[in-house]
Order: structure tokens, then sequence, then C-alpha cells
């Protein structure tokens, strides 16, 4: 039964009915490249673009992973634009390569693609596609957020033109992943965060904290091995290095299925409940990354930061089994 602490968000409860355009902002990544793949298999879902960025990977080998997919999934069709190559603030991105792999993919070799990047940068591109779609483009955003400031930023219009953003990002009362404080999307620019979460748009955030209850185990691994999904081979071999550093690092006998439970919350809301509140992140100091959201309980008796800004809808609990076996079939689909 639900608490009565924030407010539900039942506007997010339905089915996903129908097809919609969607842009994946993305740095490929191994649980990334399950999510992009899975996005390929779903014919409600037509994927009219990849934007990349910073985080698992440097911007430029997500770009080199985001063709890469798409040359393997037969859509060359699908345009990528390469994104942001550091945090609005400036500086080295923080890159994940101890947990995916020099390369993104866990090490495995592969051939370049042979497609190309489009000309734009990637928060031109997302300016573009949501002014020629105004109201029908939806964006997963798989990584730091910097892509979708910089949009924000090009085009005051953007937060009332996109469809949705369905974002992994933020541990909501829970432990980050970078740090106790943080997560490591969030952390990866805060600054970014912050602007899109305040920016007015239709959002839904999925934390770690809900993530991290879904594992593909030992198990599922071999009856993806052995069955007939069109990906299910190389995806194994890619996750073996992701495997091993979940067992290190966390004592997982699995993986954690991050980005793949965010294209689930896209697809089909009705397995997760929501709740709404304003959210700020913690752009500086010890818990920089931190995202905080204000659970409506108390009616506060004069301003503060959170105070005038648009809620969003932030992921509350998982249907975890129904989820698992939504991602095995999409993994699994020949």
């Amino acid at each position: 039964m639900e608490s009565t602490i924030g407010s539900l968000d039942s506007s997010v409860k339905q089915v996903f009915l129908g097809s919609q355009k969607v842009i994946i902002d993305t740095d490929p990544g191994i649980d990334d490249s399950m999510t992009i793949l899975m996005a390929f298999q779903t014919p409600e879902v037509e994927v009219i673009g990849l934007t990349t960025i910073f985080g698992n990977v440097s911007t430029v080998d997500a770009t080199r992973n985001a063709l890469f997919l798409c040359e393997i999934a037969g859509r060359p069709d699908v345009q990528v634009a390469e994104g942001a190559h550091e945090p609005l603030k400036g500086g080295e991105p923080r890159i994940a390569d101890f947990v995916h792999g020099s390369n993104g993919l866990g090490e495995i070799y592969l051939p370049p693609p042979s497609g190309k990047k489009v000309e734009r940068s990637a928060s031109e591109f997302l300016v573009e596609k949501v002014n020629q779609y105004p109201g029908e483009v939806s964006i997963l955003a798989l990584g730091p957020l910097t892509n979708l400031a910089l949009a924000i930023k090009r085009d005051p219009s953007f937060a009332r033109k996109v469809k949705k953003v369905v974002v992994l990002g933020g541990a909501f009362f829970a432990a980050g992943n970078v740090n106790p404080a943080a997560e490591a999307n969030i952390y990866g620019d805060p600054e970014a965060a912050d602007i899109l979460f305040t920016c007015g748009a239709d959002i839904t955030v999925v934390g770690i904290n809900i993530t991290t209850q879904i594992t593909l185990t030992d198990d599922d691994f071999a009856e993806l091995r052995h069955s007939q999904g069109k990906y299910s081979q190389l995806l194994c071999d890619m996750c073996e290095h992701y495997r091993i550093w979940h067992l290190k690092s966390d004592g997982v006998e699995g993986i954690f299925l991050h980005d793949p439970v965010v294209f689930v919350a896209f697809v089909r809301p009705d397995l997760f409940t929501f709740r709404k509140g304003v959210v700020r992140v913690e752009t500086q100091g010890i818990c920089m990354g931190h995202t905080l959201m204000d659970e409506g309980i108390k009616k506060w008796n004069s301003s503060n930061p959170w105070s005038g800004y648009s809620p969003i809808s932030i992921a509350w609990t998982a249907d975890v089994p129904n989820i698992l076996a939504f991602i095995k079939k999409l993994l699994m689909k020949p």
C-alpha cells in the first residue's frame, strides 16, 4: 500500500501504447549497449537518433560505439550526433573505464564502424528534432546530462517542446555509487543535472536505488547464452568484464541492469510507481552530485532553493520480477 509521504504521480502509471519517437542520449557502455539494442528490438519505439556523451567512455569512444551498435543492428538510418567532451564547468570528465573496459564494450575486439557521425553537435541535433516534431520526441538520457543542458541553453523553448525526458540518475534517499552522496551520471555534471531538473519539462528520473534491485544473475546469463537472441552472444561476451567488476566492487554475482531498467520505465511505466517532487542537485563540496527531492510533506514558511520549480516524477517502487522478465524477453528476441 502506498505511503502518504510525497505525492503519487498516477499520470505515468499506464501501459505504453503506440509508437513513440525517441532520441537516446548515451555513453555506451555495456548496459547502454544492451538498452540501445533492446530499443531497436521494440517495434513500438522509433529511435530517431543517438547523441553521445562522456561517462562510461570518452565522448569520442561513445560515438564510435554508438555507430557500431547502429551497424550491427542494421540501422544505418539512425543518425549519431557527438556531444560535449567535458562538463559544463569544464575540466576532465570522469570516465568509468574500470567498469566497462577501455573501449567501453568489455574489451572485446570489434572492427571500426563504417558509418559516420552527423556534422551537427548533440545539442544542435536535440534542438532540431524537438522543433521538427514538437510534442512528439522523448529523450532517454543514460549518461551525464550535459547535452540536454546545452540544448536548454540553446533554445529556451526546448523544455516545453520535448515530450518527455526519462533519466538514469540519482540515488534518492539511498547511497550513491561514486561516493555515499552521489550517483555517477549526476556526479559527472551536477550543474547540467540541476538545469534539466528545474527546466519545467516533463521529466521522469529512475535512480540507482531502483536499478540496483534488478540484476541479471549467472543463471540468467546461461539462459541468455543458450537462447536464440539476435545479440545474446555478443552481449554475454561484453558482460563478462562487467560481471567481474560487479563481483569485486559490490559482491554481486551478476550485473545491475541500470540502463535497461530505465528503458522499461519508458515503455512500461505501469511496472513502477512514481512520486512527484522538486529535485535540486548539489554542485559543490563533499556532497557534489547529491540529488535531494522535496517530498511535499511540509509547507515551508519561507522560500528556499526548491521553491518555484515544477515537480518531476521519481521512480519509487518497482515490480522487480516483471521488469526482469521484460528485459530478458527483449534480450532473447531472435
